[in-house]
């Protein structure tokens, strides 16, 4: 039995109430439990949280509800500890964690990953499926590049294929999550995901434009290239 989890506070810093603000006409908790109950191969929609207006929400979408302890919403606890403590009060076997952040997310997106997590898993093979996007970027650390040679400057396109995790898609067995307390497990596989798909809401600019292409994208169907 796979589930989603769905993880959300009260006390959000940078981007006020992000979880529950008006976004786009509803809000992101809202539209991210909407869509993952219509996600195929999902046996149901697990949201934790310490608000009880969220729970509430949640509740009232047909999602079941865990009240976390304040101690592991607070800004001070380690998120090892809080991905433990999420995966201990899940009642199933493998874990789909899913931020509402991501709003640009596709549906076909999550079930893609979820096909390719099951074919994959194995005792010698991937552990976690974790969502990454591709950076084609000339990186420096100390004032000198990691991924290529001063000497020998490639064009962007050949540059070395380097992933940044995004977490909009997050997969593993609920054991594993717990042992590791992380959604990356040991013998993760990166599943590439659109750099659109991975807009991550963490500042009020990105919260502005991900609404606007949410409504463009998602709301309007329109195409952006």
């Amino acid at each position: 039995m796979i589930k989603a989890l769905v993880a959300v506070r009260s006390g959000s810093v940078r981007v006020q109430n992000k979880n529950i603000r008006p976004f786009a006409g509803k809000t992101l908790l809202e539209y991210k439990i909407e869509q993952l109950k219509h996600v195929k191969g999902l046996d149901g929609v697990i949201v934790n949280s310490n608000s009880a207006e969220m729970l509430d929400i949640a509740a009232s979408l047909g999602a079941e509800t865990v009240l976390r302890d304040p101690y592991y919403a607070s800004n001070s606890v380690s998120m090892s500890d809080v991905y433990r403590n999420m995966a201990e009060n899940c009642q199933c076997d493998y874990i789909l964690y899913a931020n509402v952040t991501n709003p640009l997310t596709r549906t076909i997106s999550y079930e893609n990953a979820i096909r390719r997590f099951f074919d994959g898993i194995g005792p010698d093979s991937l552990d976690s499926l974790n969502s990454g996007t591709l950076v084609h970027e000339f990186l420096f650390r100390d004032n000198r590049p990691i991924n290529y040679d001063l000497q020998h400057q490639p064009r962007s396109q050949e540059l070395p294929e380097i992933y940044a995790l995004n977490f909009a898609i997050s997969i593993l067995k609920r054991e594993t999550m717990i042992e590791c307390k992380n959604v990356v497990g040991r013998k993760p596989e990166i599943f590439a995901l659109p750099e659109i798909e991975a807009i991550d809401i963490d500042t009020e600019l990105d919260f502005f434009v991900a609404e606007q292409l949410f409504r463009k994208i998602v709301l309007n169907h329109e195409t952006i290239l």
